[in-house]
């Protein structure tokens, strides 16, 4: 029986800003950014979620589009709103030096664990602004490459073993990520995540299982990202987009067309999480707060699960 494993995040207390993810238990969890997220894990994390993360071990969360940005309560405040993390914030702000710059910038306020901000603080935006979300937008997948400085990545080119490889699919195309007991339910309730509800599913898996594709699609991000540790993101034909968190190494990379059932990467406990699990989550856009139910979206497609 593998070991089980929590990603939650414990609840910050509000002081004037903020930063989450978390993880911990016997089940397993997982939880995207408090107040942060998919692939994705939550999480984001995504795709709350958060034992304390070092800054040194959280490298800018991947994504493929940033969400719309909040208005600054005024041209040097942000206030923190739902869903966001240090490193969306820096982003889609445009602030010069990144989400460090933007921690370094705040600490008084956050504390100690950059990851732990909370809807309602308000942070200074010091810095000179880059150029807009909207005209970076096509160059926002250069954040999945920065994960390689993060300890925990591992590439594909080493990771041989999480390569190649494909499981049969259902006659649909479609098949489960894993064959494995399910840990956590999709929308358990809890306040150790910033929507007040898991964002995905966890399923209980030892650490170095293989995952699958589970439908033909194309990588959006592959990487490490932030709270969900290393994860990959998958568009499918339908627009939906599958996500696979905490995984130990990865066998796919950006840009590649993969099937389903096709080997992905390996199982771990990467990220917010305290076990090793899978935290699988289906969106209908690439960022954390598009979810729906992992598990209806599988049997609509005619996989038994």
């Amino acid at each position: 029986m593998p070991a089980k494993g929590k990603h939650r995040r414990p609840k910050s207390q509000r002081i004037t800003r903020t930063f989450a993810v978390a993880g911990t238990g016997g089940a397993a969890l997982a939880l995207p950014l408090l107040g942060a997220t998919g692939a994705n894990a939550a999480p984001s994390t995504a795709p709350g979620t958060v034992p304390a993360q070092s800054p040194q071990s959280a490298p800018a969360q991947a994504k493929q589009s940033a969400p719309a940005a909040a208005p600054a309560t005024s041209s040097g405040s942000y206030d923190v709103k739902s869903g966001d993390c240090l490193s969306a914030i820096a982003d889609r702000q445009g602030v010069e030096g990144g989400w460090e710059r933007l921690y370094e910038n705040n600490r008084s306020v956050v504390g100690d664990n950059p990851n732990r901000i909370v809807p309602g603080m308000q942070l200074k935006l010091d810095g000179k602004a880059k150029a807009s979300t909207a005209d970076r937008t096509e160059s926002a997948p250069k954040a999945e490459a920065e994960p390689q400085s993060a300890p925990a990545q591992q590439s594909a080119d080493s990771a041989p073993s999480a390569q190649g490889g494909k499981a049969e699919a259902s006659a649909g195309g479609f098949t489960a990520p894993v064959d494995a007991s399910i840990s956590t339910n999709y929308r358990t309730p809890g306040g150790m995540w910033s929507s007040g509800y898991h964002t995905g599913t966890d399923f209980v898996v030892s650490s170095g299982t293989p995952i699958k594709a589970i439908g033909q699609g194309t990588v959006v991000s592959a990487g490490w990202s932030g709270s969900y540790g290393n994860e990959v993101v998958i568009q499918h034909e339908d627009g939906h987009y599958s996500q696979y968190a905490h995984m130990t190494s990865l066998g796919v990379s950006t840009g590649q067309t993969v099937s389903g059932g096709q080997q992905i990467g390996l199982s771990g406990s990467t990220g917010n999480s305290t076990g090793p699990h899978l935290h699988f989550e289906v969106r209908t856009g690439p960022g954390y707060g598009s979810d729906v139910d992992p598990l209806a979206y599988l049997r609509s497609h005619g996989v038994s699960v």
